[in-house]
């Protein structure tokens, strides 16, 4: 029997030996691998070296392994118990309630060339623009204008009633006649030495008298036929045929269109990069999708001292006349060259009490796997657009979360959705 179960034990060992070269071979695929059958290979050699020992050495053998085999399975149970077992639960634990990725929508921060630019609101301004009114008072006899017509320099606009000074002309004018014959007298005789020298002065006297005053009644006559002081595009009428004006009555508008002034206010520091010539483009709400460029041609010479802003007039072709005075405008100021920024979308932006910032997307840190995100603040430059500069906080290159961040966590996971991002609008809304 002895010799059986040594016959068995040195079977096994061969055995276990032949199988382990052939899976390192390659020659046999188990689901061991070669070094579990080359250890049960030694185990069975061992129990075989071990049966063939005295027995007076080997029951102290045994002994010693039944020992050392008792306290690894009593050490094996603490660990598991004491160690395994709590770190298997604070795994489970850890998956059963670790936060689900949050699915959003990111952008990659870009470097742009971006020119500095001042934007400002301001109103549009006729380059000449007036309100016709009479210098002296009458009845409007004829109205030789509509609204709205162009008219140019001189026309005649209004006539009021001059009959008295037309009558009043003609009296000076006989009067003026009479000093002249008296005055030619008057030196036929003191040159003949019959009268004085003082009456041919006095006879001058009277000429002049009586030409000042055709030269009045002229005047009065022609300030009662209104004309256009320079030409341009008039309004609405505000007089009737018929009508007694007094002075100063507005009687219609008066505006030179082309080119158009347009004046708007910025603020004082802005007085370190404004220059007279710098170019400006401008939009209006009435003309939307079109564009007018221009030239800086004035900086008032005071700063407001109720808003501390300064007054800057910027001049805009208009040959078509759509731009009127009054006109709402939108207007930029290109003060210098391009520059180098790193721009993203205005969504990416979370907007707080405690500071602009975003999240930025980043491997996880191991043992973990997947993407977190990083919440990191911001120093926000100009916005252009759709898009806004970024001084500080984020680098180029980084992928940033554009939609999505209401769910954010720091540190959260995340998951990138690539169809999330929001569309963008077909037109920026005005506040």
């Amino acid at each position: 029997m002895r010799r059986v179960t040594n016959g068995i034990l040195l079977a096994l060992a061969l055995v276990a030996v032949a199988l382990g070269a052939a899976v390192q071979a390659g020659l046999l695929h188990a689901p061991a691998p070669a070094l579990a059958f080359f250890v049960i290979a030694a185990i069975f050699a061992g129990l075989l070296g071990l049966r063939l020992l005295p027995l007076r050495v080997r029951r102290p053998i045994v002994f010693l392994l039944a020992l050392v085999i008792l306290v690894g399975l009593t050490g094996g149970l603490a660990y598991f118990q004491f160690v395994m077992k709590p770190a298997m639960v604070k795994g489970f634990l850890s998956a059963a309630f670790a936060p689900k990725p949050t699915a959003v929508a990111v952008e990659t921060a870009k470097t742009e060339q971006w020119p500095p630019r001042l934007t400002a609101i301001g109103t549009l301004r006729a380059f000449q623009g007036v309100a016709i009114a009479p210098q002296v008072p009458g009845v409007v006899t004829t109205i030789h204008f509509e609204s709205g017509d162009n008219v140019e320099a001189g026309a005649l606009l209004v006539n009021i009633d001059d009959s008295i000074e037309q009558a009043d002309l003609v009296s000076g004018l006989a009067q003026l006649k009479n000093t002249d014959v008296t005055l030619e007298r008057q030196k036929q005789l003191s040159s003949s030495g019959n009268t004085p020298q003082s009456s041919v002065d006095s006879a001058v006297a009277a000429r002049d008298v009586a030409a000042a005053a055709v030269t009045r009644t002229r005047a009065v006559i022609a300030q009662k036929a209104i004309r256009a002081p320079f030409a341009g595009r008039l309004g609405l009428r505000n007089v009737d045929a018929g009508q007694y004006v007094a002075v100063g009555t507005s009687l219609v508008t008066l505006q030179r269109l082309d080119p158009i002034y347009a004046d708007f206010p910025t603020p004082e520091d802005a007085l370190a990069t404004l220059a007279i010539g710098q170019p400006v483009t401008m939009n209006v709400a009435a003309l939307p999708g079109r564009d007018f460029t221009g030239r800086v041609t004035a900086i008032d010479a005071r700063v407001s001292a109720e808003s501390r802003n300064v007054l800057v007039r910027a001049q805009f072709d208009n040959p078509d006349r759509k731009l009127l005075p009054g006109m709402f405008a939108n207007l930029t100021v290109t003060t210098g060259g391009s520059a180098e920024v790193t721009t993203l979308s205005r969504t990416a932006i979370v907007y707080s009490l405690y500071g602009d910032n975003v999240f930025v997307v980043k491997p996880a840190v191991a043992p973990a796997s997947g993407l977190t995100v990083e919440r990191r603040f911001v120093k926000l430059g100009a916005t252009r657009g759709e898009r806004v500069a970024v001084s500080e906080g984020v680098k180029a290159g980084e992928q940033i979360v554009s939609a999505g961040q209401i769910k954010l966590q720091a540190n959260g996971p995340v998951t990138i959705d690539e169809n999330g991002a929001l569309p963008l609008p077909p037109k920026t809304p005005k506040p």
